[in-house]
């Protein structure tokens, strides 16, 4: 199938990361980028993060010609949120719990066409094709969507011949999903998205890589997201001895095998379906490695693995991304760069998404725009330069805790009282939609909205505010209040005893404004955290 193209000419921006760019004594940045994003991707679980759980062969292998990241955190969670941070370059949990780019804004994207710099992305990821997100993708230079995963209303009725196909049998999930359809009419273990993603990916860089002066290729790929669902014989890897309905949707929920949403043996099984997935996707993602092989591209481009964040398989007895503290299992990610003329090795820095939007400009020597920004470019670390960059990031999910993490403590500050004030920030009114879901939907701005300036622009943006009994974003619903967290990383890298109480906490909140204040976070925010 044929990419999809856009035009957009333009001409070169100028660079903005003065301290790096222009450097005479610099070595030569790499001419091209591949960024892989999968969703979802747990750092604990990787052989080369201590993982012995599951097999990951071929992110073992990107690791071994790596740089990997030690202390990379999220920033705005989950997927789309955490994807306006990568592509452009601004916190965005803060303002607003999901959507698509604003109109003070621009994608990284725009401004390397502008450059001359030709990007692709491939994906499989349905929330870059749907409302809430649906503005990401149209500055590529081309893109390729294949269809069929999670929430993507590819079709509207099973297969009627699809007994034979590699779909196993598998229990619905909490509200009907697209993919429950969808999944039937995969023929082999190719035509699913995953596998689909990364050979469209590998074939463009056979076919086109070589043509273009500079590339950006950008393969967004949706595993080991949920449905974990998978073909044998990766099914039945780590749990041949289910017998019945494979249980391919996690459920969102706390007190998960205590209240008995899943039995300890349904529990187990899940976070099989989930190591399945991942050895799955880390197969088909050799494909890509191998091309990037024989086409020898690894002396002149870096070659990112990152994801937006993990997902709690029955760790402190979560699954999903329920409304709590976003502790390590959830906000410390894996990240590993191959850069040319770098050995592999590893950086203790403390980085996070954010950062690779700044990272994207360094290499390719383009301004980010007139909007604001809060990465700081991961050139200085990799080429030996620095051995920081920031001393400390913050994280979060709208409308719940706010976090502060610096290289020694996580605190994560949760409302105090009730969950107010409260506000959405945002021009493009929109959200994640809750297939499944009717009542579920955005609240409409009304009379108490205003206009505020944008963040770091004139631009007006409507704020609307929310009060309690208000119907809110469902982003907000089920977030403990007075419940904050605190813990020493270094003493306790697991994030296991809360410090919260302590003495220790004055200083946390003193630490976590002034972060709030370095981005300018919008005043609601300090008054709902009771530290105003």
């Amino acid at each position: 199938m044929a990419l999809s193209v856009s035009e957009d000419e333009g001409t070169r921006a100028e660079p903005n990361h003065g301290t790096t760019v222009g450097d005479p004594h610099r070595r030569a940045l790499p001419r091209n980028l591949v960024v892989v994003l999968l969703d979802s991707l747990n750092r604990r679980m990787l052989g080369t993060y201590g993982g012995t759980e599951f097999d990951t062969p071929n992110l073992d292998r990107l690791a071994a010609r790596s740089v990997r990241f030690d202390r990379h955190y999220a920033g705005s969670l989950p997927c789309m949120p955490a994807r306006h941070d990568i592509l452009v370059g601004a916190l965005d949990f803060l303002w607003r719990p999901w959507g698509s780019i604003e109109v003070w804004e621009q994608s990284v994207v725009r401004a390397l066409d502008r450059a001359g710099v030709t990007t692709v992305l491939v994906s499989d990821h349905p929330h870059l094709f749907e409302t809430g997100g649906e503005n990401y993708h149209t500055d590529f230079t081309a893109w390729q969507y294949e269809r069929g995963h999670e929430g993507d209303p590819w079709r509207t009725r099973p297969d009627p011949s699809w007994i034979g196909t590699p779909a196993l049998p598998a229990l619905a999930g909490r509200r009907p999903m697209p993919y429950d359809l969808s999944r039937t009419w995969f023929r082999d273990e190719e035509d699913f998205p995953g596998p689909r993603t990364l050979r469209t990916a590998a074939e463009w860089l056979e076919s086109s890589a070589a043509e273009h002066n500079r590339f950006f290729l950008l393969v967004d790929e949706f595993d080991p997201h949920e449905p974990f669902d998978t073909p044998e014989p990766w099914a039945s890897r780590y749990d041949p001895a289910w017998e019945g309905p494979r249980v391919i949707w996690p459920p969102y929920s706390t007190e998960t095998v205590a209240r008995q949403v899943l039995s300890e043996r349904a529990a187990r099984h899940v976070r099989a379906n989930y190591g399945a997935k991942l050895s799955f996707i880390d197969h088909h993602l050799g494909r890509l490695l191998d091309q990037l092989d024989r086409l020898d591209l690894w002396t002149d481009t870096a070659v990112v693995l990152c994801t937006d964040h993990g997902h709690y398989l029955g760790e402190r007895d979560l699954f999903g991304k329920p409304g709590v503290p976003v502790y390590p299992e959830m906000g410390h990610l894996p990240l590993l760069v191959a850069w040319p003329g770098r050995p592999p090795g590893s950086v203790d820095a403390l980085t996070t998404s954010v950062d690779l939007h700044a990272t994207i400009c360094d290499i390719f020597e383009v301004s980010p725009g007139d909007h604001r920004t809060d990465g700081r470019s991961l050139v200085p670390l990799l080429e030996g330069a620095t051995r920081e960059v920031r001393d400390h990031l913050l994280c979060g999910v709208w409308g719940r805790h706010v976090e502060v993490v610096s290289r020694d403590r996580l605190y994560a500050r949760a409302p105090a009282g009730e969950n107010s004030p409260l506000a959405m920030w945002s021009n493009r009114w929109s959200t994640m939609p809750a297939r499944g879901f009717p009542g579920a939907e955005l609240p409409r701005p009304d009379g108490r909205a205003t206009l505020r300036p944008a963040p770091g622009s004139n631009v007006p943006v409507i704020r609307q505010p929310f009060v309690p009994g208000d119907m809110l974003p469902f982003w907000a619903y089920g977030t403990p209040c007075d419940d904050h967290r605190l813990y020493d990383l270094d003493a306790d890298p697991g994030a296991e005893r809360d410090l919260a109480g302590s003495h220790q906490e004055a200083e946390a909140v003193d630490l976590l404004r002034a972060a709030l204040e370095e981005v300018g976070a919008p005043e609601e925010q300090f008054a709902r955290l009771g530290i105003a």
